[in-house]
C-alpha cells in the first residue's frame, strides 16, 4: 500500500518496499550475468522445447510384448532399451559398434543395438538377452555358458550369448575356427573365448535352430 506524506507525494510501505528491491535485485543480477550463461539457460529452454516436438510413435514388439513408443529421432536402440525399458540386461561396452556387448536380435538378425536408431525397428520384433530366457527356464546356450564356464566378469556374456545364438541360426556354427570368425566382433576382455567356442560348439552339436 502507498500513503501520502506531508508533501503530498505517495510513501512507500513495507510491502511495497520489499516488492521493489526483489524486482531491483533480480534486474541487476539479471544485468551482471555473462551472455554465455544467459544462452545456454535459452539454449536448454530450446532443447526442451525440441524434444517435446521432436517425439515420433514407435511401435515395435520387445521380447514378445507389443510395445507403443515416443522416442527422439536420434535415440539409439541401446538406449531406448536401457534408459526407457529398463531392460539393462543389454551392455553398453564401446557405444561404437566395436565390442559386441550391446548384441540384440532384430527380426532374427543380430545387431549392434549402440548403432542402431531405434525408429528403424517400427514393426520389428525385438529380442534381448532377458527375453532369451529365464530364471526358471534357461536358454539352452545360457546353460552352456554357465556349464563351460564361458564368462569372468559377466559384462560382455549377454552380447556373447545373444551372437553365439545367431551364430548357429546363421549357420556359421560349424567347426571351431569358423565359430571364431563369426563371433569375432564379441570381445571378451576376461579372455574366455576357449570356453565361449567350447559351449557354442556343444549347443551346435543338438543339432537345428535354437
Amino acid at each position: 500500500m502507498e500513503n501520502e506524506n506531508n508533501a503530498g507525494e505517495p510513501e512507500i510501505t513495507g510491502a511495497s518496499r520489499r516488492a521493489f528491491l526483489k524486482q531491483s535485485s533480480a534486474l541487476a543480477a539479471f544485468a551482471l550475468t555473462p551472455p554465455g550463461a544467459v544462452h545456454a539457460v535459452e539454449k536448454g529452454l530450446d532443447e526442451k522445447v525440441a524434444v517435446a516436438f521432436e517425439q515420433q510413435p514407435l511401435r515395435v514388439e520387445i521380447n514378445g510384448v507389443a510395445q507403443q513408443l515416443s522416442v527422439e529421432p536420434r535415440v539409439t536402440l541401446l538406449d531406448l532399451l536401457r534408459e526407457q525399458l529398463n531392460l539393462t540386461g543389454t551392455k553398453k561396452g564401446c557405444d561404437h559398434g566395436q565390442c559386441g556387448a550391446c548384441t540384440v536380435h532384430v527380426d532374427g538378425q543380430r545387431v549392434n543395438s549402440c548403432l542402431t536408431l531405434a525408429l528403424t525397428t517400427e514393426g520389428s520384433k525385438v529380442t534381448t538377452i532377458e527375453g532369451l530366457g529365464s530364471v526358471d527356464k534357461l536358454h539352452p546356450m545360457q546353460e552352456a555358458f554357465i556349464k563351460h564356464d564361458g564368462f569372468q566378469c559377466g559384462y560382455c556374456t549377454p552380447g556373447q550369448i545373444m551372437s553365439a545364438v545367431a551364430c548357429i541360426n546363421e549357420g556359421h556354427a560349424n567347426s571351431p575356427d569358423e565359430v571364431r570368425e563369426y563371433m569375432s566382433g564379441n570381445i571378451c576382455r576376461c579372455g574366455a573365448y576357449a570356453n565361449i567356442v567350447e559351449a557354442i560348439m556343444e549347443v551346435k552339436s543338438k543339432g537345428g535352430r535354437i
